[in-house]
């Protein structure tokens, strides 16, 4: 299975887990929304030395892949190359913060040490919460928690469309692909002088499919807006779950 067959079938696998009947996907969209933008942004305001603190904020994450019944295999697994890009972000931190905070034995810590894990236990900690949101919830039900939360309906219409369509886009990749390597069998991937006819022949077919898709919306009544509608109705247990992690999350921030 090539890489663009893997990718496809993993968009199909994360629709059907946010599709299954578990505890955390039978949830409302709106409160893990909110608290997943709450967590985010309560683990940003962590200062660069504040570790410990910081560390205590992943109790949200263990908690709620246990109750989602979430793969941390599969995180690692769809999520590796943003993983490996937020790491990254803060490797330059040792050569510039070269304060002495504290000893170990003969390994002298530094602010930049510090300051690099906590950058990347932030990272980390923005992408694992992003990943439960889109497992345990549809791509429908998070656009309409968006339009719930105010966010404007020409960003949540692009939203929907490119998660819609983002799998013809790969297939249409993956048949130009195998056209080409059907013309050069021998060759190991895309020689670098085509490079720019496939972008543009990949250009040409996006608009001439874009053009077809918009012709048939507006053939189905399309005013420009889809109009959403949620599959559940908030419970109190919806209330409570906001409510009692918004509580705790606070707590554990200011604590």
């Amino acid at each position: 299975m090539s890489r663009i067959s893997e990718a496809i079938s993993d968009l199909h696998k994360m629709d059907m887990e946010a599709e299954k009947n578990g505890w955390l996907q039978g949830l409302h969209p709106l409160p893990k929304l909110l608290v997943t933008i709450l967590f985010i942004l309560l683990t940003v305001s962590f200062g660069k030395y504040d570790l410990s603190g910081l560390l205590k904020m992943g109790v949200y994450l263990i908690i709620t892949y246990v109750l989602g019944d979430i793969s941390i295999k599969q995180l690692l697994k769809r999520m590796k190359l943003v993983l490996a890009f937020v790491c990254l972000i803060g490797i330059w931190n040792p050569f510039f913060d070269r304060e002495i905070l504290f000893s170990l034995g003969n390994l002298s810590v530094t602010g930049g040490m510090i300051s690099m894990v906590t950058l990347m236990v932030k990272g980390v900690y923005a992408v694992s919460a992003s990943y439960l949101l889109m497992v345990t919830t549809s791509m429908e039900d998070l656009c309409y928690a968006l339009r719930k939360i105010g966010v404007p309906k020409t960003f949540v219409t692009i939203l929907m469309l490119v998660y819609r369509y983002i799998i013809v886009l790969l297939k249409e990749i993956e048949r130009m692909m195998d056209g080409y390597m059907l013309r050069a069998p021998k060759q190991k991937g895309l020689h670098y002088k085509v490079w720019g006819t496939m972008i543009g022949q990949l250009l040409l077919r996006s608009m001439d499919r874009a053009q077809t898709v918009y012709d048939s919306m507006m053939l189905r009544g399309y005013n420009g807006e889809f109009h959403l509608r949620c599959k559940r109705a908030a419970r109190r247990l919806d209330y409570l779950y906001t409510v009692g992690w918004s509580a705790a999350l606070l707590i554990v921030r200011i604590w």
